[in-house]
């Protein structure tokens, strides 16, 4: 027997984005269905942003152990890596009941736990029940992509979807990948105290400011990782506890545990779009400016919407879509002012345009301030001199900032406050920065491109001279 709900709106996917659409649309007063496959909550919970990052801590605490300093004398750490993947299941269980089926059925949504495929351009079918909606938002998110290299069908390996179920430390763990996922897993498990090496295609870490990535990849180097560039893998061979990669240019890689971490690909498979005349290619739906798809009844949200794949975009998108569909506001996305983190150690952080691309848009027109960490007392004080900052600026605007080292994911919020309510690099120096704090590095950044200005011009000289004589 096949039952029939007509609601407002329609959520496909309970990660990020659907959640957060769900959850503003239905508390203000629209009937909502949100449907969910798999688990609530998404990949940044259950495999992503949550998992990685808890991994990431206990790599840190080893790693702080095992460096000392400070007048603290360094020891060799007992690690348990069972116990620290109890730490990333703690971590997982204690942010679930927010992302729950109850709390949602709770504030008033109609949940269904079950794959939804489109059976007409109005209507989705999940289980036994179809569910006709005035509006759809399709928020699956993605999945990890694995290429199809000769013989990695015949060999176990993870992804970031299976990687925090390992309780057995890796000897020798090879990453593939040498992104962002591959980078901040290969420091955590080299922390942990595995041996491992990072084989990447092209280079490391190579959508950051080069100058930037360089910087990082000297400290992962310095711990131990072994990371080859322009190391295109080829073959796969071997099985469990000894797999070997070896790579176009003849290289051979022997470990006992592989990840595979070369990108991801979007969820929507399962949803029979054509059936709701829905156009789509590999990279995502086919979306306008305010994320409608090629039907004017369905929207995407988040991976499935965009080649920005965070769960802070996700969120973006969410808010971008309440306005329309349960507000009835026009509302259009913008990505100039989305930023990015790598959870390396030191972090690298990015909004707007990087450095290279300001130049090759703006010419000469564009000023770079730039300001050292080792010049920060608050860095000195902790021993966090590694890294930099640079602002790219345009007319007195910032138009990208490129920062790296320690807490550069929390440091980068500014510029993306600055650059998303165009506000000019006056406002950035205006501000009072509680001494010593690393925020105060921006507020040197800010400093640095008034200081020619200030301290170099005759005419500000000529006008200091003549207040002097009164």
């Amino acid at each position: 027997m096949t039952n029939r709900i007509e609601t407002d709106i329609c959520v496909i996917g309970a990660g990020s984005g659907g959640l957060s659409v769900a959850a503003g649309a239905v508390q203000m007063g629209a009937k909502v269905v949100l449907i969910e496959g798999h688990l609530m909550g998404g990949d940044c919970l259950n495999f992503g942003c949550v998992p990685s990052k808890a991994l990431i801590a206990a790599g840190k605490q080893a790693h702080l152990v095992r460096k000392g300093g400070f007048g603290v004398a360094p020891a060799e750490p007992e690690i348990d890596y069972a116990a620290a993947k109890d730490h990333v299941r703690s971590v997982i269980d204690t942010i679930a009941p927010v992302d729950s089926q109850e709390r949602f059925e709770g504030l008033g949504c109609t949940v269904i736990r079950d794959y939804a495929k489109f059976i007409s351009e109005t209507e989705v079918q999940a289980g036994d029940t179809v569910i006709k909606a005035r509006r759809f938002v399709i928020a699956t998110g993605s999945r990890p992509f694995v290429p199809p290299i000769p013989g990695v069908e015949d060999v176990p390996y993870f992804t970031n979807e299976t990687i925090f179920d390992l309780r057995e430390k890796p000897d020798h763990l090879i990453v593939i990948g040498g992104g962002p996922i591959g980078m901040e897993m290969a420091q955590a498990h080299v922390r942990l105290g595995c041996k491992v090496t990072v084989l990447e295609g092209a280079k490391a870490l190579g959508k950051d400011d080069p100058e930037l990535a360089a910087i990082a990849l000297e400290r992962l180097r310095g711990e131990g990782i072994e990371i080859i560039e322009g190391a295109q893998a080829s073959k796969i061979s071997g099985s469990d506890g000894a797999i070997t990669v070896e790579t176009a240019d003849g290289q051979s890689v022997t470990g006992t545990h592989l990840l595979m971490a070369v990108g991801r690909t979007p969820n929507l498979d399962k949803l029979n779009l054509e059936a709701a005349k829905i156009e789509y290619d590999r990279r995502g739906l086919k979306v306008d400016a305010s994320l409608r798809t090629t039907n004017k009844r369905v929207y995407g949200a988040g991976d499935v919407a965009g080649p920005l794949q965070f769960t802070h975009v996700a969120g973006y998108h969410a808010g971008i879509l309440i306005r329309q569909i349960a507000l009835g506001l026009p509302a259009k996305t913008r990505d100039d002012h989305v930023p990015w983190a790598t959870y390396t150690d030191p972090e690298i952080a990015q909004v707007g345009l990087t450095e290279a691309q300001a130049r090759e848009k703006h010419g000469d027109a564009l000023e770079v301030a730039r300001f050292e960490y080792d010049e920060n007392d608050r860095a000195i004080a902790s021993g966090k001199t590694t890294g930099l900052i640079k602002v790219m600026i345009v007319k007195g605007r910032p138009i990208g900032a490129s920062i790296v080292g320690a807490e550069a994911g929390e440091l980068i919020g500014l510029w993306a406050y600055a650059i998303a309510n165009k506000h000019k690099m006056g406002a950035v120096a205006n501000m009072i920065a509680p001494y010593p704090t690393l925020g105060e590095i921006n507020k040197r950044a800010a400093g640095a491109y008034f200081s020619p200005r200030l301290f170099e011009s005759d005419l500000v000289k000529r006008i200091v001279r003549i207040v002097q004589k009164f």
